[in-house]
């Protein structure tokens, strides 16, 4: 069974990263089932293991060093963060299988508001393309992101996960270079002017979960 929790206001991150590390735990040892767990974070930047320092730009908002994969990304009021504790002991220890289960269930999500969410090669993450923007210099197309990856494994046991952008205040990823990419930039659903909340998109997610994450066997 996989549980979810859906928490109130706006959660700490270190307050975060001591529950799920506790959490993954648990699951470890056999004394919890999975979660997933949907939060909303005060205005702040993380560092991920790849996070380059000229990539900061502005430090507005504290900064958190963490150990998810991935350079620096923005978490704020308006974008759901979805901490994934899942057990890959039991689903396949296939982190590259895991990762691309995790954008399948973003891009799944997306398409409930015809949405066509992609990925792109070099880029994690889910992108949006942009063809009512400009070009790049190169002539391709712009893209905009709209939800960043970045995920942690403890004893094939998995922590930190996606965030996506309902309707954060897209200004304040200007302090940084987002995970490191040049040139695209981000979007939310209100932005791409889809009339969606929070509770819209949880339950997008919910609904596209066991087609991403079969529930396990026993």
């Amino acid at each position: 069974m996989t549980e979810w929790i859906t928490a109130p206001g706006l959660t700490g991150y270190a307050e975060a990263v001591a529950f799920m590390e506790a959490r993954a735990a648990a699951i470890h040892a056999g004394q919890a089932d999975e979660l997933i767990w949907l939060v909303e974070h005060p205005p702040l930047y993380t560092a991920g293991t790849s996070a380059r320092a000229q990539d900061l730009l502005s430090a507005r908002f504290p900064v958190h060093e963490t150990g998810r994969g991935g350079q620096y990304t923005y978490h704020g009021p308006g974008q759901r963060v979805v901490y994934v504790m899942l057990d890959l002991n039991r689903r396949g220890r296939d982190v590259r299988a895991f990762v691309q289960s995790l954008e399948n269930w973003v891009i799944d999500a997306l398409a409930e508001f015809n949405l066509k969410g992609e990925i792109r090669e070099g880029r994690v993450g889910v992108w949006i393309a942009r063809p009512d923007k400009a070009p790049l210099p190169d002539g391709s197309m712009h893209e905009d992101k709209i939800a960043a990856i970045g995920v942690k494994l403890r004893r094939w046991i998995s922590f930190h996960g996606i965030s996506v952008n309902v309707e954060p205040d897209l200004g304040h990823y200007a302090g940084i270079v987002p995970c490191g990419i040049q040139g695209h930039g981000v979007t939310s659903l209100v932005d791409l002017g889809l009339p969606v909340g929070m509770a819209d998109l949880d339950a997008a997610l919910r609904a596209g979960f066991a087609r991403n994450f079969p529930p396990l066997a026993g």
